[in-house]
């Protein structure tokens, strides 16, 4: 069986950010049984100088689209970063999840190779799509997704690794 970059990149993303939008829905039932705000947790953050959790998946969200969309060869959609609550936060998982889900395998041939130009704060960066896929997209996805969990974890959330993995693939 050969992994083509689709396989690499799609799957992961719609993966982790299902998990991570079931990890958010665990969250405000965390928050609703104890009878606290859960807006608590989305302005949480594990250290001062990193950002709050809210932004951990806006991040997530981000990665998984942006990267399958420049190794689709296509512009990735642009979201306006304004959600404020678990709810919020989860509808913007699934809606990214379902732009994960309109793309097509035929999109990624070649992309290996394909020059991937994008901006990040320090500025415009370039590389080939396969170290793009592996050394970027993914460590970033995971990383934020991993950041996510570890917020709601220290709040109390009571999360696991089969929360983090999620249910085994079909």
């Amino acid at each position: 069986m050969n992994v083509t970059m689709f396989d690499a990149c799609v799957a992961p993303g719609i993966r982790m950010l299902t998990n991570l939008a079931a990890i958010l829905e665990k969250a405000a039932a965390h928050a609703e049984a104890r009878k606290f705000d859960a807006a608590v947790l989305v302005g949480s953050r594990l250290f001062p100088d990193m950002f709050a959790l809210v932004r951990q998946v806006q991040i997530a969200s981000d990665s998984a689209k942006g990267g399958a969309a420049r190794l689709a060869g296509l512009e990735p959609p642009p979201y306006e970063d304004n959600e404020t609550t678990l709810p919020e936060l989860v509808a913007r998982l699934r809606k990214t999840v379902g732009y994960l889900q309109t793309l097509q395998p035929a999109q990624f041939e070649g992309a290996e190779a394909r020059s991937i130009t994008w901006t990040t704060r320090a500025g415009s960066r370039t590389m080939q799509g396969m170290p793009y896929l592996l050394h970027h997209v993914l460590p970033n996805l995971y990383f934020h997704v991993t950041t996510a969990y570890n917020i709601l974890r220290h709040n109390g959330v009571e999360l696991g690794k089969k929360d983090y993995l999620g249910p085994p693939p079909a």
